[in-house]
């Protein structure tokens, strides 16, 4: 993979809206593999990801001459790839299998220290669910996912066995993932919450 600094992906871009073939070719080897790790990690399935990301740069090759070489080509990139794998997500709405298996990731990718980059709906969706576990699994959650503790520090601080907190924390996010998939349309937006965050890059 090659590296680019913001200075060297500007003078890209300058070129790229010329219509410079090769500008474009450095552009997709510096950030195609970033974008390629990134999509997967929603989708999951390998020749959805490939297309998708053959989507993105296709656009940007597409609207080569709107680019602004001011502004973040990165987030313009996160941005055009939000709404591709959102299209997905929301036409795979109906498909269960494929729902259910970004879910497991999604509800695991879920971090209460990144309400910030999370919108307010999603949290409140995830929340509601949590709300509805027993008292004890949902204190071992909010100490694990929340608070981000370990299960042994989690395990001193209940008093139970790191087995125990391992038992609690495979139930919950069990139930989690079941409480979603209850409403696909409430699992896409759970799931589409979290590709702001996903699909952050920083510079």
């Amino acid at each position: 993979m090659i590296f680019l600094e913001d200075a060297e992906i500007k003078t890209l871009v300058i070129q790229l809206q010329g219509g410079s073939e090769p500008a474009f070719n450095k552009l997709y080897a510096a950030l195609g593999k970033i974008f390629y790790k990134k999509i997967f990690a929603m989708v999951k399935e390998e020749e959805v990801t490939e297309d998708i990301l053959q989507h993105l740069f296709m656009k940007v090759w597409q609207k080569r001459t709107e680019l602004d070489p001011e502004r973040s080509f990165k987030a313009y990139l996160g941005t055009i790839a939000q709404n591709l794998v959102y299209d997905y997500l929301r036409k795979a709405a109906s498909n269960k299998r494929i729902i259910e298996t970004i879910l497991i990731t999604a509800v695991d990718f879920y971090r209460h220290t990144e309400e910030n980059l999370i919108s307010k709906e999603t949290v409140e969706i995830i929340n509601q669910a949590i709300d509805q576990l027993p008292p004890q699994r949902k204190q071992a959650f909010i100490l694990c996912k929340i608070e981000g503790k370990s299960y042994e520090e989690t395990g001193k601080a209940m008093g139970i066995s790191v087995a125990t907190v391992n038992s609690h924390m495979v139930k919950s996010l069990r139930f989690l993932k079941d409480h979603l998939m209850q409403n696909p349309d409430m699992a896409v937006a759970f799931i589409v919450g979290l590709l702001g965050s996903t699909f952050t890059i920083k510079s």
